[in-house]
C-alpha cells in the first residue's frame, strides 16, 4: 500500500505539468489557466485555436479583452475575480463563448481556484464545454432513462426486451440497436451489470452464505452466478469478500 510519504517522493521525482497535457486529450473540452492579473498562462490545444492562435507560446501573456468581444471579456472578468477573492469555485455556468465559427454559443464553464505551495489563491483554471454538444451526448441515455431504471429496479425479474422496446416507444430490433450503442452492452449484459453490483452489496455488508447472495440478487444458481461474477469483477465472490473485508491486503 502506497503511503503518503511515497506519494510525496513519487509527485516530487515527476516533471512538473504532465497532467496538464490529459486535456488536449478530451473531445470537446477547453482548458485554460490564469495568473492572479488574468493573465493566461496556459490553455490545451484546442482553447488555443477557440483563440484564433495556433501555439499555446502565442496565448501566454493574454487577457481575455485581448481575445474575445468586450461584452463577453467583462463577463469572464467578474467571474474570475469572484473565484480569485473567494477562493471557492464557480461550477456549472452556463454562458456565452465564441465558436469554432467565431459566431457566440452557449457552453458550460467550471473555474476552480489554483493553490501556491502556502495555500495562497495564486491564479484560477477553467473548462468550457459546449452546452449543445452535452445535451447531444446526453440525450440517449435521457431517452432510455425509464428502461435503465426499471432493470435497476427490477434486476431480480427475468429480462422482457419486448416490454422494455414498448417503454423506450420503439421495436425490439430499434430498441436493442439504440441500447447497445448508447451503453455499450446488451440489455441482457446490463442486467447482469445490475444483479452483479447488488452481489458486491451484499458481499460487503452481510454474512449470508454466497449460494444464498446469488439467488437474492436474482441469479438462477449458484453456477450462473459465478461465471457473471466473474466475468464482471476478475476473481470471484469469496474472492472479493475477503478483499473488501481486508482492503489493505494485509
Amino acid at each position: 500500500m502506497t503511503d503518503v510519504g511515497d506519494r510525496s517522493a513519487w509527485l516530487a521525482r515527476m516533471a512538473p505539468g504532465q497532467f496538464r497535457h490529459l486535456f488536449d486529450h478530451l473531445a470537446g473540452t477547453l482548458f485554460f489557466a490564469k495568473d492572479r492579473q488574468l493573465h493566461l498562462v496556459m490553455g490545451n490545444l484546442a482553447f488555443v485555436r477557440r483563440c484564433g492562435l495556433q501555439h499555446e507560446a502565442q496565448l501566454v501573456g493574454l487577457r481575455d479583452e485581448m481575445i474575445f468581444p468586450p461584452r463577453l471579456a467583462a463577463k469572464y472578468r467578474r467571474d474570475d475575480l469572484r473565484v480569485l477573492a473567494e477562493g471557492k469555485p464557480l461550477l456549472g455556468l452556463i454562458e456565452l463563448f465564441p465558436s469554432a465559427a467565431g459566431r457566440p454559443e452557449w457552453f458550460v464553464t467550471d473555474k476552480l481556484p489554483l493553490l501556491d505551495r502556502d495555500g495562497a489563491v495564486c491564479g484560477l483554471c477553467g473548462i468550457v464545454r459546449s452546452y449543445e454538444e452535452q445535451r447531444a451526448a446526453i440525450a440517449p441515455y435521457l431517452e432510455l432513462a425509464a428502461v435503465a431504471d426499471h432493470l435497476k429496479q427490477n434486476y431480480r425479474e427475468p429480462l422482457d426486451v419486448a416490454r422494455l422496446a414498448r417503454m423506450a416507444g420503439l421495436s425490439v430490433r430499434q430498441f436493442e440497436r439504440k441500447f447497445r450503442s448508447t451503453f455499450q452492452t446488451t440489455p441482457r449484459g446490463y442486467l447482469m451489470q445490475m444483479r452483479v453490483i447488488r452481489a458486491c452489496e451484499l458481499l460487503q455488508g452481510s454474512s449470508l452464505p454466497i449460494t444464498e447472495i446469488a439467488l437474492a440478487a436474482g441469479f438462477y444458481d449458484h453456477s450462473d452466478f459465478a461465471r457473471h461474477f466473474r466475468k464482471q469483477m476478475g476473481l470471484s465472490a469469496s474472492a472479493y469478500r475477503r478483499s473488501a473485508a481486508n482492503p489493505s491486503g494485509g
